[in-house]
């Protein structure tokens, strides 16, 4: 067996047990009774997994570990949906970093409107700053919305976006993260802000800060290296990066250019695809 073979075997035997250990070996509870009025995906839409199960899923949105500091309206299940045209591209990726020792890592793919109104509605609220120490420490929460970090509308919902990573392999977990732990700019070095199996970007993920600009000049030598890596790898497949985020890719053409969803992120969105 190749190494490349056996590269994928193992994340797929690791993907595989991560879903047992989320959704465990016991039926799934039933949905709420307005489940049955909820919006679904599109048939277009795919989970990840169905494409692609060794690309490594830490969908932050489900979790506390992100900027509002709690999980957000939508996120049913920790679930990478994408288009199935992004999906692919995805997968075609992954196969040429599998090659060089690597994984990508998904930390949000489609993202419903409901959630993307919690950070409006989160980003007005001046007084709420629990997470500025690690996601927002120099800037001004008030100019969040200048500055261009948080929009009442989000490409994210288009379903053809995402947020991602490279991970060396072996892939070892990332810790879970501990509500009320102390925060660390994520802009800090490495090894002092909030662990992740990421290779170094020079900065976290959602990091809102200058430093987390793609070609920013002051991100230099493997930090660098690291960023032209995801960048190059991803455009050879059609993935167009947001200049202003090192992690943000969308993939061309959109199957929906101009269409936001709004159906939850959970797996009855997607039944069967």
């Amino acid at each position: 067996m190749t190494g490349l073979a056996t590269a994928i075997r193992t994340l797929a035997v690791t993907a595989a047990a991560g879903l047992l250990a989320v959704t465990g070996a016991v039926a799934a509870p039933a949905p709420p009774a307005s489940a049955a009025t909820e919006p679904k995906a599109p048939p277009e839409f795919v989970a990840l997994a169905s494409v692609d199960r060794t690309i490594v899923q830490e969908m932050r949105y489900t979790t506390a570990h992100n900027f509002v500091g709690e999980p957000i309206d939508g996120y049913r299940q920790p679930l990478c949906i994408l288009t199935r045209p992004a999906a692919e591209a995805l997968h075609r990726a992954q196969l040429r970093l599998l090659a060089r020792g690597y994984t990508l890592k998904v930390y949000d793919c489609y993202r419903p409107q409901r959630a993307v109104d919690q950070f409006v509605r989160w980003a007005k609220d001046l007084t709420d700053e629990r997470t500025k120490g690690e996601f927002y420490p120099d800037v001004d929460k008030s100019r969040l919305f200048a500055d261009g970090y948080i929009a009442e509308k989000s490409g994210h919902s288009r379903g053809s976006t995402v947020d991602l990573t490279i991970v060396r392999l072996p892939a070892l977990p990332t810790r879970a993260y501990v509500p009320g732990e102390k925060l660390v700019e994520c802009y800090a070095p490495q090894e002092e802000r909030f662990p992740d199996n990421s290779v170094d970007m020079g900065t976290g993920y959602d990091c809102f800060d200058t430093l987390s600009h793609t070609d920013d000049p002051r991100i230099q030598g493997a930090q660098r290296a690291n960023r032209q890596l995801l960048k190059g790898v991803l455009a050879e497949q059609g993935f167009v990066n947001l200049p202003e985020e090192w992690w943000h890719f969308t993939f061309k053409p959109e199957p929906f250019p101009s269409t936001f969803f709004d159906f939850p992120v959970a797996r009855r969105s997607v039944a069967g695809r």
